[in-house]
């Protein structure tokens, strides 16, 4: 409800306390998150709450395992530095007049984190599709808050493909209540059977997700709303947007038909990831701009998180697939935000434009280089114990394609990461820089935590494993 609260008062306040009343909101949000997995770690169970006292299938629970905190960690601290880090762009001062995109950005960035929160917090199949709507209709609008007709094209494009992604999605919904009456993730876990009903709901509900997640071939959307919409903008989709469908897919294939579903079905989902993996990493070497590149590498990064499913029935790959999500989230962030850094110093995002720019703002190429060695899998990075479980997934259930696909992504990677890298250290004549050193400072922040969660991934992991194999569950 913080979030909302935060909506609440900017538009009252309007705009020019907008960015105020954001970076508050956002610091209690952090707070709350960090209280919840204490709680979570203390008790080593799952928390639910029962709203208004209505227990399932009348009312809504929520409920937090330890995927759904380290989720919320992930949200409240990429939230918070892309709102310090935001100001610049989208500040009015005293006695300016308002624009419409100092005043629309803070509702739709406070609209992102209340969305991404109820779906790490929900227990039930279609409130989380409000959850859903939600998401889409606070992220299309960042994706156009220029107003110029590319980034209209681009928003145009990603709300038809997540409409599209949605109406399946509730589809699938309205299958599962048809059939067993209630939409309770705990409860449905307990009465699904294998039949042709579960099958088809299952189905469209993963196709549908899918496609709000990006996942080849279903991505066509992503590269160019990610590459035009502002660096805030675009970390914000990039880190926490597309992770939400995903993790109602986690949520529906893990925690309700785990041990129904045919393992060839998972088999289906792996080779898009792979796809994924291939394709974004073949395309992202060709780009000619940072923020392209750095968008189709999105596509690429995505790829591994779908290899968990058929490496269903191996703990490592669960773990190994939400920490991804931890680690991309962190590194993509500071990608994302260095870039923005970059093009206001070049004035451009073409790489031959950024010659020499990691000299005159070398905390930001520092920071830039810490995130594409996660992406790439450099030990000890977060994205290097993500390749490493994942590996030792495929090994342990003798699906060894999957690794060489993994070796396949990490090349690439490192091939368009070198792309980006090479004429950002390279000899250049820009002048000195006028960027506010916090705002480095934010970026390379985010860079690090995506370095230390590799460096020490011993903790995240135990709080991964908690309450998620239908744990008691104990109230609050």
């Amino acid at each position: 409800m913080l979030p909302v609260l935060g909506i609440v008062l900017i538009v009252l306040g309007g705009g020019h306390w907008a960015r105020e009343v954001a970076i508050g909101v956002l610091i209690l949000n952090g707070v709350v998150a960090v209280k919840i997995t204490a709680a979570i770690w203390q008790a080593k169970v799952a928390l639910t709450y029962v709203s208004g006292g209505w227990a399932p299938p009348l009312g809504i629970q929520l409920r937090a395992d330890g995927l759904s905190a380290a989720m919320l960690l992930t949200t409240a601290l990429v939230g918070l530095a892309v709102g310090i880090y935001a100001p610049k762009a989208f500040f009015v001062r005293q006695g300016e007049n308002e624009t419409r995109k100092s005043f629309t950005f803070w509702i739709l960035f406070m609209g992102v984190c209340a969305a991404m929160n109820t779906i790490f917090l929900g227990n039930d199949f279609f409130n989380l599709y409000v959850a859903l709507e939600l998401v889409t209709f606070a992220a299309v609008p960042l994706v156009c808050l220029s107003g110029s007709k590319p980034t209209l094209e681009a928003a145009m494009r990603y709300l038809l493909f997540a409409l599209s992604g949605s109406a399946l999605y509730l589809l699938g919904v309205a299958l599962l209540y048809g059939a067993y009456g209630t939409l309770d993730i705990g409860k449905l876990s307990g009465v699904v059977r294998p039949e042709p009903a579960l099958w088809a709901a299952v189905a469209f509900m993963s196709v549908g997700l899918a496609a709000k997640t990006a996942l080849f071939p279903l991505h066509l959307w992503l590269p160019l709303a990610h590459a035009g919409a502002p660096p805030a903008a675009s970390a914000l989709l990039s880190a926490l947007v597309v992770k939400g469908s995903f993790f109602l897919i986690v949520r529906l294939w893990f925690d309700v038909v785990p041990e129904i579903l045919n393992p060839r079905a998972g088999q289906v989902l792996g080779l898009m990831g792979a796809g994924a993996i291939v394709v974004g990493g073949v395309v992202a070497l060709r780009q000619e701009r940072l923020k392209l590149l750095i968008a189709y590498s999105t596509v690429a990064q995505i790829g591994y998180l779908f290899l968990i499913f058929p490496l269903v029935e191996q703990s490592t790959a669960l773990s190994g697939g939400m920490f991804q999500a931890m680690s991309h989230a962190c590194a993509k962030a500071a990608m994302f935000l260095a870039a923005g850094l970059m093009v206001e110093v070049a004035g451009s995002d073409r790489l031959v434009d950024l010659r020499g720019v990691g000299r005159v703002l070398p905390l930001t190429a520092c920071a830039f280089i810490l995130a594409a060695s996660s992406l790439v899998g450099v030990p000890p990075t977060g994205g290097f114990a993500t390749k490493w479980l994942l590996l030792w997934a495929s090994i342990s259930a003798q699906q060894w394609w999957w690794a060489v696909v993994i070796f396949t992504g990490g090349l690439l990677a490192g091939g368009y990461m070198f792309r980006a890298l090479a004429p950002i250290f390279s000899q250049g004549s820009h002048s000195a820089p006028t960027i506010s050193r916090p705002r480095e400072v934010i970026v390379l922040a985010l860079a690090l935590v995506a370095l230390l969660l590799g460096a020490f991934p011993q903790k995240p992991l135990e709080l991964l494993a908690i309450g998620h194999a239908r744990s008691t569950e104990v109230e609050p």
